[in-house]
């Protein structure tokens, strides 16, 4: 039978599965992607603490000094499974690789979404808790420049304004993209100039277009999900070099006829069940932190 025990993708396959996650995740779409080996991979961010020295012929050359802050992402292990009738088994070819087609689909949306969760958020994302695993490696923790604010108060235009400020105030900030949640895009549209007319006209009516003034954008509830009382509106700065995930190209793809695997109690022979299990191991990390600002609403 097809996959009978646990099978890795083909490459086609992991193409067309992080080719289907891109499209659903903040971060897949303003950052870059490395390559990540298993036992992880460190990046060296280097912090040259000088100017460059002019020196004139057969001049004396001064030291300028150098600070090195490496950055260590380790893949780790996301799964997710889901029982179903094991008429599947006995199915023909064509029924079972459209359901393994839907599988798939359905665990690159999670892939997706769940990278940003861990991400901005450092949450375990089935449960919505602190992940230990993860720890201080994620935008919430390791941000710290922020712009507090309630949309309420109609303001959202300067809480941007005030972010890229605080990015471009270190010293090698720059600006390349924002995340932002559906509340505060809804925020920006409502928002009018002295003349009363609309200040960002391309977000009426639930439009979330790649570029707002030039700067990429991408409108995702990850940004405020599981972001905790102090409820992330957006994050901004620069997504092209400071944040960078990856992924072990390993993802394998299992059937399982026995057993609990899921450990519900259920006995898959005694409900009649099959289990079909995927796993990928991601990557990521915040090479700059300064490079970031987050706008904030603290929830009663």
């Amino acid at each position: 039978m097809v996959l009978e025990k646990g099978n890795l993708f083909s490459p086609v396959e992991v193409k067309d599965l992080i080719d289907r996650v891109s499209g659903k995740s903040s971060l897949i779409r303003l950052s870059k992607q490395v390559a990540i080996p298993f036992n992880g991979r460190k990046e060296f961010v280097f912090t040259m603490d000088s100017e460059v020295d002019v020196v004139g012929e057969s001049g004396k050359k001064s030291h300028g000094g150098v600070s090195i802050a490496p950055v260590t992402m380790v893949p780790i292990k996301i799964e997710y499974g889901a029982r179903v009738s094991d008429e599947f088994m006995i199915a023909d070819e064509e029924t079972r690789l459209g359901l393994l087609e839907s599988f798939n689909d359905g665990f690159a949306k999670k892939v997706a979404r769940g990278l940003d969760l861990m991400a901005f958020h450092g949450v375990n994302p089935r449960t919505g808790a602190k992940s230990s695993i993860i720890g201080v490696n994620n935008f919430d923790d390791a941000v710290t420049q922020k712009v507090e604010g309630a949309l309420g108060l109609a303001t959202p235009n300067e809480y941007v304004e005030t972010a890229v400020g605080l990015v471009e105030g270190s010293e090698f900030g720059q600006v390349t993209g924002m995340a932002m949640s559906p509340a505060f895009r809804t925020a920006l549209s409502s928002q009018k100039d002295l003349q009363g007319n609309q200040m960002f006209p391309e977000l009426a009516w639930g439009n979330a277009p790649q570029t707002i003034k030039g700067l990429e954008t991408d409108v995702n509830r990850t940004v405020s999900d599981m972001s905790g009382e102090e409820r992330d509106r957006a994050i901004v700065g620069d997504f092209a070099e400071a944040f960078k995930w990856g992924f072990a190209k390993e993802i394998p793809l299992e059937v399982i006829k026995y057993g609990d695997p899921d450990n519900s109690g259920l006995d898959l022979k005694g409900y009649n069940q099959i289990y079909l299990r995927s796993e990928m191991f991601l990557g990521w990390g915040v090479m700059d932190a300064n490079s970031f600002a987050r706008i904030t609403e603290a929830l009663a």
